[in-house]
C-alpha cells in the first residue's frame, strides 16, 4: 500500500513538473512575443518618421532618367523620368484599381502592410515545389522596395521592406498608398505608371480603361517584359484571364461581367520600329537594382554590346534561318562580356527574348558535357571505340544517319557526332557525372539523368550553353556574362564599375585542351564544318529529334558564340540541322566579328579525324573522293573562304556598307534568305534593326 503511495507521489510530481515547465515556456513565449512587437513598434516609428510626405512622393519623377550606352558611347536606348499624367485614386478607373488589387494583393484592405496569409502561402508552396512559385509580397511591401529599396534578395532587404510597408499602412491611408503605387509602379516597355502604360499599349489616357484592358494592364506587374502584349501575346492574353478569373473569384466582377471580357479583341497601339539591340538592354535593364542604389539622379548606364557585331549578328540570323522559323544569337567575349545578342528574328514582330529566356533541347552540343566528363575521367581523343547497335537497359540509340560505322576513335565519334558512342561513354562514366559536369559549366535548368540525357534531351538556354563553351575556351576557367560595365551618374561620377568574379579551375587545363582539339576536329572535317572562318575555330553542332531545333556553339580569336534556330511551337522544322542554318549563321556572324582581331591558334594543332563516307564508314586510305556526312548522315557541303584582307579593304575604302554586308554574308541583296522569315513564324519577310552607323560597319577600333 505504502509502495502504491509513493509511486502516485512521484507521479505526481513529475506531471507537476512537466506543468510548471510547459508554463514557463508558454511565459516565455509571450514575454519574447511583446518584446519583439515592441521592438518591431519602434523600428516601424522610426521609419514612420523618416518616409516622405504624400505630396512629396507625389512631386517625385515617375521614374528615373537612365540612359543606355553601347561600349563606344553610343546611347542605344533612354528612359525618361516623366511617362504620362498622375491620376488621382477618384480619376482612376474603378476597373484598374480592382483588378491591381485582385491579382496582387487581395487583402490590401485588411492587412496591416504584411500578409501573413500570403506569406504562409508562399512558403508552404516553397515547401511543396521546391521553388518559391507564388510572391507573398502585399502592394504597399512592393511599393516601399519600388521608392526606398532594391529587388536583392536578402533577408535584411526583406526586413527593412517589411518594416517600411508597416510604416507607410500607418501614415497614409489605403487609398493614398494604392494611388501611389498605380502611378509609380512599372509595367514594363520603360513605362511607369497605369497612364503611361495604357497610352504605351492602347493609344489613351489610363481614365479611359476597360475592364479587357485593365485586366492586361495588371497583369503586366508579375513580370513586365514577359507579359507585354507586344513581348508574347499569348502570355499576356492567358495572363489576363487569370486576372479577370481571380477577380470574379474575389466578388469584384460578377460572371456575366466575366464572361463579356475579350482581351484578344483589345486593340492595340502600333509599336515604334525597334531594332534588335533592345533583346540586349530588355535583359541588363532588370541587372540595374542588384547592382546600384541611386534611385534619383539620372544615371548614363555603359554596357558591354559592340553594335557592329549586332548589326552583323541580326544580319546573320535573319539571313540564315529556315523559312518560318526563328533564331538566336549571344557572342561573349574571353572576359565575360555579353557582344552581341539577338533574341529573334525581328524584335518588332516578338521581342520575347530566345536568347536567355527560352529552353530548348541543345541536341548534340550537350556532348561538350558527356566528353568532358569522359576525358576527365582517362579516356583519350585517340582511344578506339566501337560505332554499333548498343542497348542499355532497354534503350537503344541510333547515329541519326542511321549508320555504324565498326571500330573508330574517339575524336571520330566526336567530329562525327556518333549518338552510339556518347551512349556508351554516358553509360560508362555515369549520367550523374555528366549532369555534375554540366552544372559545374553553369547549366542551371532541370537535367534528367536517364541513359538519353546524353542526346542533349535536358532542355537549357542558349546563354548558359554558350557560357560552358567559353568556359572551355578558357582552358577551363570559369566566367560570368555580363552586360554592364560600369554605371556613372550624368555628370560622369562612377558609382558602379564591373569587376570580373573571382576564377576557379573548373576542369583541369589538359582536359580542356582536350576538348578543344575534340572541337577543331567537328569544324575541320565533321559535322561543324559549315562553321569555319578562315582561321582555328573550335565548336560542336546540335539536332534535336524530328529537327525541332537546331544549335551550334563555337569559339575563336577570344569570342565565344552561341546560335540556336527553331519554332516557338516546338514544331519540326524541314533541313534543320546543327551543322547547317545555325552554323552558317554562326560562321557568317564570326567571320565579320573576329575580323579585326589577331589569328589565335589552339595549344593543339588540329588532327583530322577517320573520314566518313555517306554510308557512315571509313573508306579506303588515300580515298580523295570522300563525302563528308554531318550528324545526320547527310553530305556536308563546302562553306565559302572569306579573306580578312577583304574586311580590310572595305574598311579602308570605306565600302563596309550594307550591299556589302549582303556579299559577305552571302545573301541576296537586302537581306533575308530566299524564302524569307517572320518573327511569328510565317514565312513573311522581316524588317531589319539598324544597330549601327550606316555608313561604315566596322569603325576604327573595331
Amino acid at each position: 500500500m505504502a509502495r502504491k503511495n509513493n509511486g502516485a507521489q512521484k507521479a505526481g510530481k513529475q506531471q507537476g513538473r512537466v506543468k510548471l515547465w510547459f508554463w514557463r515556456l508558454v511565459k516565455t513565449g509571450i514575454f519574447a512575443s511583446l518584446m519583439g512587437v515592441m521592438v518591431l513598434g519602434i523600428f516601424v516609428a522610426v521609419a514612420r518618421g523618416e518616409i516622405d510626405s504624400f505630396e512629396d512622393l507625389k512631386a517625385s519623377p515617375n521614374g528615373q532618367m537612365i540612359r543606355l550606352r553601347a561600349a563606344d558611347g553610343t546611347v542605344i536606348q533612354s528612359i525618361g523620368p516623366s511617362f504620362g499624367r498622375w491620376l488621382t485614386i477618384d480619376e482612376l478607373p474603378p476597373e484598374m484599381k480592382d483588378a491591381m488589387v485582385a491579382v496582387e494583393d487581395r487583402r490590401f484592405y485588411s492587412h496591416p502592410g504584411v500578409d501573413p496569409i500570403g506569406i504562409s502561402r508562399s512558403f508552404w508552396v516553397r515547401f511543396q515545389r521546391g521553388y518559391f512559385a507564388q510572391g507573398g509580397s502585399t502592394i504597399t511591401q512592393q511599393l516601399a522596395r519600388n521608392i526606398y529599396l532594391n529587388n536583392n534578395k536578402e533577408f535584411g532587404r526583406k526586413m527593412r521592406e517589411i518594416i517600411l510597408a508597416m510604416a507607410m499602412e500607418t501614415k497614409f491611408s489605403k487609398d493614398q498608398i494604392l494611388e501611389l503605387y498605380l502611378n509609380k509602379v512599372y509595367f514594363g516597355g520603360g513605362a511607369y505608371g497605369v497612364d503611361s502604360a495604357s497610352r504605351l499599349f492602347f493609344g489613351h489616357s489610363a481614365e479611359k480603361l476597360s475592364l479587357s484592358e485593365a485586366a492586361i494592364i495588371a497583369g503586366l506587374v508579375k513580370a513586365p517584359s514577359r507579359y507585354a502584349p507586344t513581348a508574347d501575346p499569348k502570355a499576356a492574353l492567358g495572363r489576363a484571364k487569370v486576372v479577370v478569373e481571380v477577380m470574379q473569384d474575389a466578388g469584384m466582377i460578377t460572371a456575366a461581367q466575366a464572361a463579356s471580357v475579350k482581351p484578344a479583341e483589345v486593340k492595340l497601339t502600333a509599336d515604334k520600329p525597334q531594332n534588335s539591340v533592345r533583346y540586349f538592354t530588355d535583359w541588363v535593364l532588370p541587372q540595374l537594382d542588384g547592382l546600384i542604389k541611386e534611385r534619383e539622379k539620372p544615371l548614363d548606364v555603359w554596357t558591354t554590346i559592340d553594335l557592329n557585331m549586332q548589326r552583323v549578328g541580326t544580319a546573320a540570323i535573319q539571313a540564315n534561318a529556315p523559312r518560318g522559323a526563328q533564331g538566336a544569337l549571344v557572342a561573349i567575349d574571353r572576359d565575360g562580356a555579353v557582344r552581341a545578342m539577338v533574341g529573334g528574328t525581328d524584335y518588332v514582330t516578338s521581342n520575347y527574348n530566345r536568347a536567355v529566356t527560352a529552353q530548348r533541347q541543345p541536341g548534340s552540343a550537350w556532348k561538350l558535357f558527356v566528353y568532358l566528363a569522359a576525358l576527365e575521367a582517362g579516356f583519350q581523343p585517340e582511344d578506339k571505340v566501337v560505332d554499333e547497335p548498343i542497348d542499355i537497359d532497354g534503350w537503344q540509340p541510333k547515329n541519326s544517319g542511321g549508320n555504324y560505322s565498326g571500330e573508330i576513335t574517339i575524336r571520330t565519334a566526336f567530329a562525327y557526332s556518333k549518338n552510339t558512342i556518347a551512349a556508351l561513354i554516358g553509360n560508362e562514366v555515369g549520367t550523374s557525372t555528366v549532369a555534375n559536369m554540366a552544372r559545374r559549366f553553369g547549366i542551371t535548368t532541370k537535367i534528367n539523368t536517364s541513359p538519353s540525357m546524353v542526346l542533349g534531351t535536358s532542355e537549357t538556354r542558349l546563354i548558359d550553353m554558350t557560357r560552358a563553351f567559353a568556359q572551355v575556351a578558357a582552358n577551363g576557367r570559369s566566367l560570368e556574362p555580363y552586360g554592364i560595365a560600369k554605371v556613372t551618374t550624368i555628370d560622369g561620377d562612377v558609382i558602379y564599375q564591373a569587376k570580373p568574379p573571382k576564377s576557379i579551375q573548373l576542369v583541369e587545363p589538359y582536359v580542356a585542351g582536350a576538348m578543344i582539339d575534340l572541337m577543331q576536329s567537328a569544324v575541320e572535317t565533321g559535322s561543324g564544318r559549315r562553321a569555319q572562318i578562315g582561321r582555328p575555330t573550335a565548336g560542336k553542332t546540335g539536332t534535336t529529334s524530328s529537327n525541332k531545333d537546331g544549335y551550334f556553339v563555337g569559339f575563336s580569336s577570344g569570342l565565344t558564340t552561341g546560335v540556336w534556330m527553331g519554332r516557338d511551337d516546338a514544331k519540326p522544322v524541314g533541313d534543320l540541322q546543327g551543322g547547317r542554318a545555325p552554323a552558317s549563321a554562326f560562321a557568317a556572324f564570326m567571320r565579320v566579328a573576329v575580323a579585326k582581331r589577331p589569328v589565335e591558334k589552339f595549344n593543339t594543332d588540329v588532327t583530322f579525324p577517320e573520314r566518313l563516307d555517306e554510308e557512315g564508314t571509313a573508306p579506303a586510305e588515300g580515298d580523295d573522293g570522300t563525302i563528308f556526312v554531318d550528324e545526320n548522315g547527310l553530305p556536308i557541303e563546302g562553306v565559302p573562304e572569306v579573306d580578312p584582307n577583304q574586311v580590310d579593304e572595305a574598311i579602308r575604302s570605306n565600302q563596309a556598307d550594307d550591299a556589302w554586308v549582303d556579299e559577305i554574308l552571302g545573301r541576296q541583296s537586302g537581306g533575308g534568305n530566299k524564302g524569307g522569315n517572320k518573327g511569328n513564324g510565317e514565312g513573311a519577310k522581316p524588317k531589319q534593326g539598324d544597330e549601327g552607323p550606316p555608313e561604315n560597319l566596322l569603325p576604327e577600333g573595331f
